[in-house]
Protein backbone atom coordinates (compact mmCIF):
# COMPACT_ATOMS: atom_id res chain seq x y z
CA UNK A 1 0.00 0.00 0.00
CA UNK A 2 1.46 3.64 -1.02
CA UNK A 3 1.84 6.25 1.68
CA UNK A 4 0.85 9.58 0.31
CA UNK A 5 3.28 12.09 0.34
CA UNK A 6 1.96 16.11 0.16
CA UNK A 7 4.05 18.71 -0.61
CA UNK A 8 3.13 21.78 -0.25
CA UNK A 9 3.63 24.41 -2.32
CA UNK A 10 4.29 28.30 -1.95
CA UNK A 11 5.42 30.86 -4.44
CA UNK A 12 9.77 31.21 -3.52
CA UNK A 13 9.68 27.52 -2.79
CA UNK A 14 13.23 26.12 -2.38
CA UNK A 15 14.02 23.74 -5.59
CA UNK A 16 16.06 21.78 -3.64
CA UNK A 17 13.70 22.00 -0.68
CA UNK A 18 10.85 20.02 -2.39
CA UNK A 19 12.85 18.22 -5.17
CA UNK A 20 15.69 16.65 -2.87
CA UNK A 21 13.05 14.51 -0.65
CA UNK A 22 10.79 14.35 -4.11
CA UNK A 23 12.90 11.96 -5.92
CA UNK A 24 13.93 10.16 -2.84
CA UNK A 25 10.38 8.89 -2.01
CA UNK A 26 10.22 8.28 -6.48
CA UNK A 27 13.17 5.86 -6.18
CA UNK A 28 11.31 3.88 -3.85
CA UNK A 29 8.88 3.03 -6.68
CA UNK A 30 5.64 2.20 -5.56
CA UNK A 31 6.10 2.88 -1.73
CA UNK A 32 4.73 6.27 -1.97
CA UNK A 33 2.17 8.22 -3.67
CA UNK A 34 3.65 12.23 -4.13
CA UNK A 35 1.18 15.04 -4.47
CA UNK A 36 1.84 19.09 -4.97
CA UNK A 37 -0.80 21.37 -3.20
CA UNK A 38 -1.21 25.01 -2.40
CA UNK A 39 -2.83 28.15 -2.61
CA UNK A 40 -2.14 28.87 -6.30
CA UNK A 41 -2.19 26.48 -9.20
CA UNK A 42 1.18 28.26 -10.25
CA UNK A 43 4.40 29.16 -8.37
CA UNK A 44 7.60 30.40 -8.84
CA UNK A 45 10.85 28.17 -7.57
CA UNK A 46 13.91 29.43 -5.67
CA UNK A 47 15.90 28.62 -9.40
CA UNK A 48 13.32 31.04 -11.82
CA UNK A 49 11.57 27.86 -13.11
CA UNK A 50 7.77 27.76 -12.31
CA UNK A 51 6.06 25.16 -11.09
CA UNK A 52 2.66 24.42 -11.99
CA UNK A 53 -0.13 21.49 -11.75
CA UNK A 54 -0.56 22.19 -8.25
CA UNK A 55 -3.55 21.10 -6.82
CA UNK A 56 -5.86 22.88 -4.16
CA UNK A 57 -5.43 22.57 -0.72
CA UNK A 58 -7.80 19.40 0.18
CA UNK A 59 -10.21 19.97 3.44
CA UNK A 60 -8.14 17.03 4.94
CA UNK A 61 -5.18 14.61 4.54
CA UNK A 62 -6.46 10.74 4.99
CA UNK A 63 -4.42 9.14 7.97
CA UNK A 64 -1.10 7.90 7.44
CA UNK A 65 -0.02 10.80 5.42
CA UNK A 66 3.43 12.48 5.08
CA UNK A 67 3.24 16.45 4.94
CA UNK A 68 6.14 17.85 3.55
CA UNK A 69 6.42 21.86 4.49
CA UNK A 70 9.30 23.12 2.23
CA UNK A 71 11.57 26.32 2.90
CA UNK A 72 11.38 28.94 0.81
CA UNK A 73 13.99 31.18 -0.67
CA UNK A 74 13.08 34.54 0.87
CA UNK A 75 10.83 33.55 4.40
CA UNK A 76 11.37 36.83 6.09
CA UNK A 77 9.05 37.99 2.71
CA UNK A 78 7.06 35.21 1.64
CA UNK A 79 6.09 33.26 4.71
CA UNK A 80 4.29 36.68 5.27
CA UNK A 81 2.12 36.73 2.01
CA UNK A 82 -1.58 36.12 1.76
CA UNK A 83 -0.86 32.68 0.12
CA UNK A 84 1.08 31.88 3.43
CA UNK A 85 -1.20 32.92 5.45
CA UNK A 86 -3.88 30.91 3.68
CA UNK A 87 -1.25 27.73 4.35
CA UNK A 88 -1.28 28.52 8.01
CA UNK A 89 -5.05 28.82 8.30
CA UNK A 90 -4.91 25.43 6.56
CA UNK A 91 -2.23 23.92 9.03
CA UNK A 92 -4.55 25.31 11.96
CA UNK A 93 -7.31 23.18 10.57
CA UNK A 94 -5.12 20.11 10.65
CA UNK A 95 -3.32 20.32 13.93
CA UNK A 96 -6.19 17.73 15.75
CA UNK A 97 -5.55 14.99 13.30
CA UNK A 98 -1.79 16.00 13.55
CA UNK A 99 -1.96 15.78 17.15
CA UNK A 100 -3.23 12.58 17.08
CA UNK A 101 -0.35 11.13 14.80
CA UNK A 102 -2.24 10.31 12.16
CA UNK A 103 -0.55 12.86 10.19
CA UNK A 104 3.41 13.09 10.14
CA UNK A 105 4.87 16.16 9.38
CA UNK A 106 8.14 17.05 7.97
CA UNK A 107 9.77 20.21 7.58
CA UNK A 108 12.65 21.12 5.42
CA UNK A 109 15.23 23.96 6.43
CA UNK A 110 12.59 27.47 6.93
CA UNK A 111 9.56 25.07 6.68
CA UNK A 112 10.15 24.83 10.39
CA UNK A 113 8.82 28.27 10.48
CA UNK A 114 5.53 27.95 8.84
CA UNK A 115 4.96 24.99 11.14
CA UNK A 116 5.89 27.57 14.14
CA UNK A 117 3.27 29.89 13.16
CA UNK A 118 0.60 27.72 12.47
CA UNK A 119 1.32 26.32 16.22
CA UNK A 120 2.40 23.20 15.36
CA UNK A 121 5.77 23.45 17.26
CA UNK A 122 4.62 24.67 20.43
CA UNK A 123 6.32 22.56 23.49
CA UNK A 124 8.36 20.50 20.73
CA UNK A 125 11.89 19.97 19.78
CA UNK A 126 12.82 20.90 16.62
CA UNK A 127 15.57 22.53 14.17
CA UNK A 128 16.27 24.89 11.03
CA UNK A 129 18.82 26.43 8.86
CA UNK A 130 21.39 27.74 11.09
CA UNK A 131 20.62 31.39 9.44
CA UNK A 132 16.70 31.05 10.49
CA UNK A 133 17.47 29.74 14.08
CA UNK A 134 17.33 32.91 15.56
CA UNK A 135 13.40 33.19 13.74
CA UNK A 136 12.39 30.65 14.47
CA UNK A 137 12.93 30.88 18.23
CA UNK A 138 10.94 34.55 18.41
CA UNK A 139 8.20 32.39 15.76
CA UNK A 140 7.88 29.24 18.37
CA UNK A 141 8.83 30.53 22.23
CA UNK A 142 7.91 27.44 23.55
CA UNK A 143 9.32 25.33 21.26
CA UNK A 144 12.91 23.44 21.94
CA UNK A 145 15.20 24.50 19.50
CA UNK A 146 18.18 22.29 18.71
CA UNK A 147 20.55 23.96 17.19
CA UNK A 148 23.57 21.96 14.35
CA UNK A 149 21.47 19.27 13.91
CA UNK A 150 20.60 17.39 10.77
CA UNK A 151 17.23 16.40 11.71
CA UNK A 152 14.93 16.50 14.55
CA UNK A 153 12.55 14.32 15.85
CA UNK A 154 9.41 14.88 18.39
CA UNK A 155 6.98 12.58 18.05
CA UNK A 156 5.33 13.04 14.38
CA UNK A 157 6.74 16.03 13.94
CA UNK A 158 10.18 16.33 11.75
CA UNK A 159 12.48 19.19 11.42
CA UNK A 160 15.65 19.33 9.26
CA UNK A 161 18.28 22.03 8.69
CA UNK A 162 17.59 22.09 5.10
CA UNK A 163 18.87 21.84 1.63
CA UNK A 164 20.38 18.55 1.31
CA UNK A 165 19.34 17.36 4.73
CA UNK A 166 15.63 17.00 3.41
CA UNK A 167 17.03 13.74 2.02
CA UNK A 168 18.91 12.77 4.90
CA UNK A 169 15.44 13.26 6.71
CA UNK A 170 13.47 11.35 3.42
CA UNK A 171 15.63 8.02 3.42
CA UNK A 172 15.04 7.99 7.25
CA UNK A 173 11.57 8.50 6.89
CA UNK A 174 11.55 5.73 4.40
CA UNK A 175 14.08 3.59 6.42
CA UNK A 176 10.94 4.03 9.65
CA UNK A 177 7.70 3.13 7.16
CA UNK A 178 9.21 0.79 4.32
CA UNK A 179 12.49 -1.06 6.49
CA UNK A 180 16.45 -0.79 6.01
CA UNK A 181 16.58 -2.85 2.79
CA UNK A 182 14.14 -0.29 0.38
CA UNK A 183 16.14 2.81 2.25
CA UNK A 184 19.72 1.28 1.57
CA UNK A 185 19.22 0.68 -2.10
CA UNK A 186 17.72 4.29 -2.74
CA UNK A 187 20.44 5.92 -1.05
CA UNK A 188 22.93 3.44 -2.66
CA UNK A 189 21.35 4.81 -6.27
CA UNK A 190 21.80 8.55 -4.86
CA UNK A 191 25.37 8.37 -3.67
CA UNK A 192 24.82 9.56 -0.02
CA UNK A 193 24.25 8.21 3.44
CA UNK A 194 21.94 5.20 3.83
CA UNK A 195 20.66 7.44 6.89
CA UNK A 196 22.04 10.34 8.68
CA UNK A 197 21.15 11.20 12.07
CA UNK A 198 22.55 14.90 13.60
CA UNK A 199 25.42 13.36 14.82
CA UNK A 200 26.66 11.90 11.85
CA UNK A 201 29.65 13.31 9.83
CA UNK A 202 28.33 16.06 7.37
CA UNK A 203 30.53 14.66 4.60
CA UNK A 204 29.34 11.32 2.82
CA UNK A 205 32.25 8.64 2.62
CA UNK A 206 30.44 7.59 -1.04
CA UNK A 207 31.34 11.40 -1.84
CA UNK A 208 34.76 11.81 -0.02
CA UNK A 209 38.07 11.94 -2.44
CA UNK A 210 35.40 12.60 -5.55
CA UNK A 211 37.44 15.95 -5.93
CA UNK A 212 39.38 15.20 -8.98
CA UNK A 213 39.03 14.81 -12.62
CA UNK A 214 40.61 11.69 -13.62
CA UNK A 215 38.55 9.47 -15.53
CA UNK A 216 40.00 5.87 -14.72
CA UNK A 217 39.81 6.46 -10.24
CA UNK A 218 36.50 7.56 -11.37
CA UNK A 219 35.60 3.95 -13.12
CA UNK A 220 36.97 2.58 -10.52
CA UNK A 221 35.05 4.39 -7.53
CA UNK A 222 31.78 4.09 -9.73
CA UNK A 223 32.67 0.35 -9.40
CA UNK A 224 33.19 -0.15 -5.76
CA UNK A 225 30.39 2.54 -4.70
CA UNK A 226 28.09 0.27 -6.82
CA UNK A 227 28.82 -3.11 -5.06
CA UNK A 228 31.52 -2.08 -1.88
CA UNK A 229 30.87 -5.28 -0.18
CA UNK A 230 32.14 -7.67 -3.25
CA UNK A 231 35.02 -9.89 -3.02
CA UNK A 232 37.05 -7.29 -5.00
CA UNK A 233 40.38 -7.81 -6.43
CA UNK A 234 42.86 -5.30 -7.26
CA UNK A 235 43.08 -6.77 -11.05
CA UNK A 236 39.26 -6.93 -11.46
CA UNK A 237 38.92 -3.03 -10.42
CA UNK A 238 42.01 -2.20 -12.99
CA UNK A 239 40.02 -4.01 -15.33
CA UNK A 240 37.28 -1.75 -14.89
CA UNK A 241 39.29 1.25 -14.47
CA UNK A 242 41.00 0.18 -18.18
CA UNK A 243 44.92 0.80 -16.13
CA UNK A 244 47.24 -1.94 -14.95
CA UNK A 245 46.82 -2.79 -11.31
CA UNK A 246 50.43 -1.47 -10.62
CA UNK A 247 49.28 2.37 -12.26
CA UNK A 248 45.56 2.15 -10.73
CA UNK A 249 47.67 1.91 -7.29
CA UNK A 250 49.71 5.04 -8.36
CA UNK A 251 46.52 7.13 -9.20
CA UNK A 252 44.76 6.65 -6.14
CA UNK A 253 48.70 7.53 -4.23
CA UNK A 254 48.82 10.62 -6.60
CA UNK A 255 45.11 11.61 -6.45
CA UNK A 256 43.56 10.87 -3.48
CA UNK A 257 46.39 9.97 -0.94
CA UNK A 258 44.65 6.78 0.02
CA UNK A 259 45.13 3.12 -1.65
CA UNK A 260 42.53 1.40 -3.30
CA UNK A 261 42.13 -0.88 -0.25
CA UNK A 262 42.08 1.58 2.10
CA UNK A 263 39.54 2.99 0.12
CA UNK A 264 37.19 0.15 -0.20
CA UNK A 265 37.94 -0.20 3.30
CA UNK A 266 36.16 3.12 4.32
CA UNK A 267 33.29 2.26 2.04
CA UNK A 268 32.57 -0.85 3.56
CA UNK A 269 33.01 0.26 7.19
CA UNK A 270 30.25 2.92 6.25
CA UNK A 271 28.01 0.65 5.34
CA UNK A 272 28.52 -1.49 8.63
CA UNK A 273 28.14 1.11 10.73
CA UNK A 274 24.26 2.03 8.72
CA UNK A 275 23.51 -1.60 9.30
CA UNK A 276 24.62 -1.16 13.23
CA UNK A 277 22.53 1.81 13.47
CA UNK A 278 19.54 0.26 11.60
CA UNK A 279 19.37 -2.94 14.55
CA UNK A 280 21.36 -5.40 13.01
CA UNK A 281 23.71 -7.93 14.85
CA UNK A 282 28.00 -7.06 14.40
CA UNK A 283 28.23 -10.34 12.22
CA UNK A 284 25.32 -9.37 10.31
CA UNK A 285 26.33 -5.99 9.42
CA UNK A 286 30.13 -6.78 9.11
CA UNK A 287 29.03 -10.10 6.40
CA UNK A 288 26.95 -7.54 4.26
CA UNK A 289 29.82 -5.02 4.97
CA UNK A 290 31.66 -6.95 2.92
CA UNK A 291 34.13 -8.09 5.81
CA UNK A 292 34.75 -11.50 6.39
CA UNK A 293 34.54 -12.15 10.07
CA UNK A 294 33.49 -9.25 12.63
CA UNK A 295 36.92 -9.34 13.90
CA UNK A 296 38.02 -8.07 10.44
CA UNK A 297 35.36 -5.15 10.71
CA UNK A 298 36.92 -4.44 14.26
CA UNK A 299 40.13 -4.25 13.09
CA UNK A 300 39.28 -1.84 10.15
CA UNK A 301 37.68 0.25 12.13
CA UNK A 302 41.15 0.42 14.50
CA UNK A 303 42.92 1.58 11.96
CA UNK A 304 40.19 4.45 10.91
CA UNK A 305 40.36 5.67 14.20
CA UNK A 306 43.89 5.35 14.70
Amino acid sequence: MSIDVWFVMLPGVLALDMSGPAETFVLAGDAFRLHYIGPQPDVPTSIGLTMGGIAPLPDALPDGSLLVLPGVSDSRHQFSTPQALSVQHWLMRLQPAIHRQAITVMCVCSGALLAAKSGLLTGKQCTTHHDVITRLRDAAPGAVIKENRIFVQDGNIWTSAGITSGIDLALHLMNRLCGPEKALTVAREMVVWFRRSGDDPQLSPWLRYRNHLHPAIHRAQDALTAEPQKGWQLADIAALAHVSPRHLTRLFQEHLGISVRDYLEQLRLAIAQQWLLQGRGVEQASIAAGFSSPRQFHRAKQRAIS
